[in-house]
């Protein structure tokens, strides 16, 4: 009896062994590519709902008042040049003993720019002036040669008359006269040629004072003392052709070159806008000055000169210029009939087929508007019809962007 109640309970402290062998592999493996989908879900749903919406950038298109500014009808871009430039040299060969110039003066006409060794040419005025003293001294002693002998000429026609001198000695004392008359005359030319003589030395020595041919500012010294100066190029490097380059800043301009495609828009006269690309928020009044009539077969190109309305020491040879050709000023009454529409930037609008196309946002949406485009207001375009004043188009719109495309401001 003992022995079995021990058996049986050894039979019920016995593990069974069934109970914890471990679950088939395949089972494990479903439920770890249940919990992958779930994630990748989670995953794919978050991506989606926050990339759906297209990030854009906006503008607000903005009212233009009718008879505001012009609308441009033409950019190009040129530079600023003058009209009236000079490099300024000596007209004899010579060694510079001062240069009084510096860049950035300003000078008058006539100043005295420079001035070379002029030892040799004042000493040719010296002895020219001599030769002239000489020639009129000679010349007073023929006068008064001639003087004496018309008074003893005088004298022997008395003395004919009265027997007491003969014909021939009166014939001789004549002829003495026309000689000495003469030799008057010529010494007047040699005075004559003496005076010009001092006129040519005095020339000469002018030469060796360099002056500004007319007013304007020096915009580059290209000398200095102890250098050789010359009109020609001459003795290789060591000459130099000129001493100073003057401009005359109230004959500065703006010359372009227009695509001869479009150089019907441009008419003599015309207002333009003219902005430096050192000063891009300077607006300069500016004409168009003439349509010079020649082409540039290789580039295709037409020159125009513009004039500046406005003087500005900021406006500086070569600088580079950005114009724009307005439309001709129309009358108050008849400007008023002219529909202003709004301006929208340039880059809001895109060319789709054969039309002129803008995307303005609308409630989170992306919508095409087809517009009728007027001219160029500076980076701005005037858009005629399509889009309202206070609407928000979209700038730099994606490649693919299509109407009804959701679309979010992008984070700045």
């Amino acid at each position: 009896m003992g022995v079995m109640e021990n058996s049986e309970l050894l039979r019920e402290l016995r593990i069974d062994r069934r109970e914890t062998e471990p679950a088939p592999r395949w089972a494990l493996w479903i439920a770890l590519g249940a919990v992958a989908l779930v994630v990748v879900g989670g995953i794919v749903w978050y991506a989606l709902s926050g990339s759906s919406a297209t990030p854009v950038h906006t503008a607000v298109a903005r009212p233009m008042a009718s008879g505001g500014a012009s609308a441009s009808v033409l950019d190009a871009t040129g530079y600023v040049t003058a009209r009236r430039s000079a490099t300024v040299s000596a007209q004899i060969t010579g060694t510079l003993t001062e240069v009084l110039i510096e860049e950035g003066d300003h000078v008058k006409e006539g100043q005295v720019l420079a001035r070379l060794e002029d030892t040799a040419q004042r000493a040719a005025v010296a002895q020219a002036q001599a030769q002239l003293h000489s020639a009129e001294a000679l010349l007073v002693q023929y006068q008064a040669q001639l003087a004496q002998n018309r008074r003893d000429w005088q004298r022997m026609e008395d003395m004919v008359g009265r027997k007491l001198v003969s014909t021939q000695q009166a014939e001789q004392a004549h002829t003495l006269v026309e000689t000495l008359s003469a030799q008057v005359e010529t010494q007047k030319r040699q005075i004559n040629l003496a005076e010009a003589s001092v006129a040519a030395a005095q020339v000469q020595l002018g030469y060796c004072t360099v002056r500004a041919p007319f007013s304007g500012v020096i915009i580059a010294k290209a000398a200095q003392v102890g250098e050789i100066v010359s009109p020609l190029s001459a003795g290789g490097g060591f000459t130099r052709t000129g001493v100073g380059t003057i401009v005359d800043m109230d004959s500065l301009e703006v010359e372009v070159d227009v695509n001869e495609a479009y150089i019907g828009r441009v008419v003599a006269g015309n207002p333009v806008e003219s902005v430096l690309n050192a000063y891009p928020d300077w607006k300069i009044p500016s004409h168009v000055i003439a349509i010079i009539p020649t082409a540039d077969r290789s580039k295709a190109t037409v020159k125009v000169r513009i004039g500046l309305d406005l003087k500005d020491d900021r406006i500086v040879p070569d600088m580079g210029v950005r114009v724009s050709f307005l439309e001709e000023k129309k009358p108050a009454a008849q400007a008023q009939q002219q529909p202003a529409g709004v301006l929208v930037p340039a880059t809001a609008v895109r060319k789709d087929a054969d039309k002129d196309i803008v995307f303005v946002l609308k409630e989170q949406k992306a919508q095409r508007r087809a517009v009728t485009l007027g001219g160029n207001v500076g980076d701005q375009r005037q858009v005629l019809g399509g889009v309202a004043a206070g609407e928000a188009v979209i700038v730099d719109a994606p490649d693919g962007l299509k109407d009804g495309a959701a679309v979010a401001l992008a984070k700045q």
